[in-house]
Parts: C-alpha cells; structure tokens; sequence
C-alpha cells in the first residue's frame, strides 16, 4: 500500500468548507421538514409526494448527514448523500422546477470536499497529470 502524503493545511480547509455548504443546506432542509413548515408542506405537494412523506424524509436527510460528517464514515456518507440529491434531482426536473441544478451542485461539493479532505479517497481516485 502506497504511503499517502498529508493534506496540506489549505487544501484541509477548502475541502471543510466545500463539505459544509452541503451539509448545511441539507441539515436546514432536514430540520424544517422535521418542524414540518408550512413552505415544506406546499412544497411536498406541489412535487406530488404525500404529506405523510415528510417527517421520514426529514429523518433520512438528517441520517445521510450524520453518516457523512463522521470522518470514519465520510465516504458511506458521500455515497447516502449523492442518492438523496439525486432523487432531489430527479423530483426538480418532473415539477418543472428551475433550481434542478442545487443538489447537483450539492452533491459535487460533498464529494469534491471529501476528496480534498481524504487522502485514501485520492489514493482510489488519483488525478492522473499527462
């Protein structure tokens, strides 16, 4: 097994923040539909997902949130966060919705940040120079 270099001090940081603008934002989303808001309410129904849906919704953002900050599951983390987005995704673009590109940009910045922060996560992802 190759000896992986340390993440310099800078590249750590940049990598922390571009991992806490998705964490952010899918705890926030977590939390209201969790306080069940009245916007989270009209939201569920304008994509058509049964209000019932919400709270279990809620539960499961906060879980791929959790799972992904814990640096020993980051990685499972990552991939929990990149379904979830992806079905964000997919609901944006049937509604019609015109923020459809948000949780892909999320989910770039989740792996993007792990990938800074992480040097085995470089080691199975090596950025090849030609």
């Amino acid at each position: 097994m190759p000896i992986s270099s340390p993440v310099s001090k800078t590249t750590l940081w940049i990598g922390r923040v571009m991992s806490a603008l998705p964490v952010l934002l899918v705890l926030f989303g977590s939390v209201m539909k969790l306080m069940k808001t009245a916007s989270v309410v009209e939201g569920f129904v304008r994509a058509g997902v049964p209000e019932r849906l919400i709270i279990p919704v809620g539960i499961i953002e906060l879980v791929c949130v959790i799972v992904y900050v814990i640096p020993q599951t980051a990685v499972l983390g990552a991939i929990l966060m990149t379904g979830l987005l992806g079905g964000a995704t997919v609901t944006n673009l049937r509604i019609g919705d015109p923020t459809y590109p948000m949780p892909v940009i999320l989910g770039m910045l989740a792996w993007g940040g792990l990938f800074l922060r992480d040097t085995r996560l470089r080691e199975l992802i090596p950025i090849r120079k030609m």
